[in-house]
This record gives C-alpha cells, sequence and structure tokens, in this order.
C-alpha cells in the first residue's frame, strides 16, 4: 500500500508538501493536516490475489509465523494490547481551520478472511470473525479522530457505515466490478468536509481488469476558500502484471488531475493500497512522474516478488545461475499490447503522469523498522 500526497503544478498550492513520515506496525498511513506521514507495515498477512498490501518492509504472503498471544496466556489474563512505536516527524505549523487528518487502511475483506484462511494458522479463529474485526477495526478508525478514511477491500460497507454514520462521518462505497465482492471506501467528517463532486473509476472500462478507484473533490467547512481533492485506489496484486498496475495507475492520475483543474487546480491527495514496495519501479514512476518501461521486467515493475520468499511463486531462488541473468534479459522484452496496456500507447516506451507528488516514504531510507 502506498499513500502519497501531491500538489498540482500549481505554484500557489496552499496544501504544503509532506513532512518526513514514521513508521508504525499497523496496516495503515497516517496524514495530518499538518502533513506528518505515517506508513505502516501490517502485522498480520493479507493473501488473496489482486488485493494483498505489500511494502518492502511488510509481509503479504510472509513465510515468517506471528505469535499467537493466546497459546502462552493463563487462564484469566487479560488479551495483549499491541503497542505501536510512533515516530513523529517535525510539521510544518498551520492554521486550526486548515489542519486535517487523513488515514487508509486495506481492512482484508471478511471473504477473503474466510476464503484464505489457511494464509492466517496462528491467528485464533475468534480474531477472523468480521464481527470481531468490524469491533477492533472501527475502534481503530474512530480513535484516530481522522477527518477522512480511505479504506480498501470493503465488502462490508453498510455495518461499517453504521458504525461511522454514528461517529459524524459521511460515507461513499465503489465496488469492483466481476465477481468480487469487495471495493473502495471513503468516509469524512460532516462537520469539516462538504462533498463537492465524487467520481469512480472502473478499471474495466479501460481494458484494466476489475478494480476499483474513488476520487472525490471536498470544501473545509471552516475554511471554504480550501479545497483538495482526494483519492483511493486498490491496484491490482498480480505482481507479474506490471503493465496492468501502471495503467491503473496512469488512469487515476490523469483523472485527477483533470478533475484538480476543473476545480481550479486545487491540491491532491492519494491514497490506497498500490501493491507495490518503495523501492519498486512502480514507486519510482509516482515520485518522478515518469518511467521508462523499457528498463525494467514488467514481472518485477512492483517489487513484490524480491521482498517474497520465493517458494512463495513457486519457483526457486535465484542465484547466480548465468542462465537466471539471461533469462531476465529475455523478460524484458514487451509485447505491443503490454506497452500500450501501461502507456496507453503502442509507440510510446515513457510513461508519464501530469501530477507533482511528494512521497510519503521520502523518509523511510534513513528509518528502520523492527518485527518481533
Amino acid at each position: 500500500f502506498y499513500f502519497s500526497s501531491m500538489g498540482c503544478r500549481d505554484p500557489s498550492s496552499w496544501l504544503c508538501a509532506p513532512a518526513p513520515i514514521s513508521i508504525t506496525s499497523s496496516s495503515s498511513f497516517k496524514l495530518e493536516a499538518d502533513f506528518c506521514f505515517k506508513p505502516g507495515f501490517s502485522c498480520s498477512i493479507n493473501g488473496p490475489a489482486d488485493s494483498t498490501p505489500l511494502s518492502s518492509s511488510s509481509t503479504g504472503y510472509d513465510s515468517r509465523r506471528w505469535l499467537n498471544p493466546l497459546r502462552r496466556r493463563q487462564p484469566h489474563q487479560p488479551s495483549p494490547e499491541m503497542v505501536r512505536q510512533w515516530v513523529e516527524a517535525d510539521t510544518p505549523v498551520l492554521s486550526h481551520s486548515e489542519r486535517f487528518l487523513v488515514v487508509s487502511y486495506n481492512i482484508l475483506g471478511d471473504r477473503n478472511a474466510s476464503k484464505h484462511r489457511d494464509l492466517y494458522p496462528n491467528v485464533p479463529s475468534l480474531y477472523m470473525k468480521w464481527n470481531h474485526r468490524k469491533r477492533v477495526i472501527c475502534e481503530e478508525l474512530i480513535g484516530w479522530n481522522p477527518d477522512v478514511i480511505c479504506l480498501q477491500e470493503v465488502d462490508k460497507y453498510f455495518d461499517l457505515l453504521s458504525t461511522m454514520e454514528k461517529a459524524g462521518y459521511i460515507g461513499s462505497y465503489k465496488r469492483r466490478t466481476g465477481d468480487a465482492t469487495d471495493g473502495c471506501a471513503m468516509f469524512w467528517k460532516a462537520n469539516k468536509f462538504r462533498l463537492l463532486e465524487g467520481e469512480s473509476i472502473e478499471f474495466r472500462s479501460y481494458g484494466l481488469r476489475d478494480n476499483v478507484a474513488q476520487l472525490s473533490v471536498f470544501a473545509m467547512d471552516k475554511a471554504e476558500s480550501r479545497r483538495l481533492l482526494i483519492g483511493n485506489i486498490h491496484v491490482l496484486y498480480n505482481p507479474s502484471r506490471g503493465d496492468v498496475k501502471l495503467g491503473q495507475i496512469r488512469s487515476l492520475s490523469s483523472k485527477a488531475h483533470i478533475l484538480s483543474r476543473k476545480w481550479g487546480n486545487v491540491p491532491v491527495v492519494l491514497a490506497g493500497d498500490y501493491n507495490c514496495t518503495p523501492q519498486s519501479a512502480i514507486y519510482e514512476f509516482l515520485s518522478s512522474s515518469e518511467l521508462n518501461i523499457m528498463s525494467h521486467d514488467r514481472r518485477e515493475l512492483s517489487g513484490q516478488k524480491s521482498c517474497h520468499p520465493a517458494q512463495v511463486f513457486g519457483i526457486e531462488r535465484e542465484t547466480g545461475n548465468p542462465l537466471v541473468f539471461m533469462d531476465r534479459f529475455f523478460k524484458f522484452c514487451w509485447t505491443g499490447e503490454e506497452v500500450k496496456v501501461a502507456t496507453g500507447r503502442t509507440d510510446r516506451q515513457v510513461i508519464v503522469h501530469p501530477l507533482k507528488l511528494n512521497s510519503s516514504y521520502a523518509m523511510v531510507k534513513v528509518l528502520r523498522v523492527s518485527s518481533a
């Protein structure tokens, strides 16, 4: 999952550049109004195709087994609480009326949690049941007291909505196309933001699978001259289809740019599960606005394979075998159709997007994440 804040290229944009990020053990990203970013790493293993959030330090299909505290817990002892260590960042000082908080979570769809129970062998079944998960998810979300919430892999939207409405939020939802039951959801505080325009993207209409995205333009009620656009996306999971991932992100960025210009070049915040790592070529594309796809193997664009045990993908870990490097060379060959999917045209090798991004991962390289 990837969280990005950006402004359009208009230098007068009031949305300041993001401050250095912080790391937590949660599967979330947190953006404060003073723009302190808190990307996170999941302590559970999300797994079904097209839905797994990944990062270079997180574990999607990780082989490690998480500690089950119930195995050593004595009877009548309270369940231990997860303690998250936050690394705070210096942030610009903004007026109170201009401050806002955005969080983004992939919450693991209930259907996927049930269908892929084998991916969670050390998680007690009680903790996988939706009634329990709904309660702790809502407690987590409401506990942050965010102004805007972006969720991915939501298949129990109305269950969440009933709780979030009581906490003062309004919501919108876009279900994935095809046979999938999950989608993207966005909630915002009714007393702080007013929705000016909302748009949903069905990537199927562009030949880019069944994933979806949301774009919403808001006005801040306490600073009506302040408007912003927030996007929410769940990018295709499949690690081998980097061309589709790029196509989806390219389409989202283009539509966000058009909608931003429509409302006076308002600044843009993109949230979501991008299914790529901070060291990947896809991340490079997001942060630098362009990428020469011919310099990369489309199967390695997301960085997902290199951060997972090789046996997950049914292959041996690659070593110094010269045949391996020769195979990599041939993998760099893109078909005309793959080039079109990624860039939008068969005669284009460099993919670009029109937004000026400031990455929430900008300071990750100077921080270390430890896992128990």
